[in-house]
């Protein structure tokens, strides 16, 4: 089964991710996608804070790069009955990005077309027969165009990979004050 949380930043995505993990309990692979720059004291702090709220029992794999961990293979090779949290599909695309700034500043369109075939096997895998899936992701476009081409290039390519994403999971849900909303059947879930 494959679950996609969205919603804008502090909606409370991780912790409607979290507890529909404990829900269905069993073993659980959480892959943190965020990169961090041991000079940014405050994202440092945020991080630990999340490490200090999942479970201990937990398996967590730092993904963000260099070197980069292939996350399609960590779905994939998963051991049966586990369940994979990818938290977040923004910031893993992000991790990307950073290493094709200046083509994205100066080719916008090509850095687009490179970013979604870099997204391209994760949504293929979701065609495949895998085991139970819960991805996070910032959802896009809440706000004003980016100023810069950068920020257009990552504002379309997570909500093209986001749509992607909602369309190929089984459940789906939008987040936003803590309240979630299914976005499969339009009605309220729990939150």
């Amino acid at each position: 089964m494959t679950v996609f949380v969205t919603g804008p930043v502090r909606s409370g995505k991780s912790e409607f991710a979290k507890r529909l993990v404990l829900e269905r309990g069993g073993p659980v692979l959480f892959v943190a996608t965020a990169r961090v720059d041991p000079s940014d004291g405050e994202f440092v702090a945020r991080v630990e804070r999340h490490k200090r709220d999942r479970p201990a029992g937990w398996t967590t794999i730092e993904s963000a790069g260099p070197p980069r961990l292939d996350l399609v293979a960590l779905i994939a090779q998963a051991p049966a009955g586990t369940t994979v949290v990818v938290d977040s599909v923004g910031t893993w695309l992000a991790d990307y990005l950073i290493e094709m700034e200046a083509l994205a500043e100066r080719e916008p369109l090509r850095a687009l077309a490179e970013l979604e075939a870099l997204a391209q096997p994760l949504i293929d895998l979701l065609a495949r027969p895998h085991g139970d899936v819960i991805f996070v992701s910032e959802e896009t476009g809440w706000g004003i165009v980016p100023a810069t081409p950068l920020g257009r290039v990552f504002r379309d390519a997570l909500g093209r990979l986001n749509g992607a994403l909602a369309a190929a999971a089984d459940d789906a849900y939008l987040l936003v004050a803590g309240y979630a909303l299914d976005l499969k059947t339009g009605r309220s879930a729990y939150s």
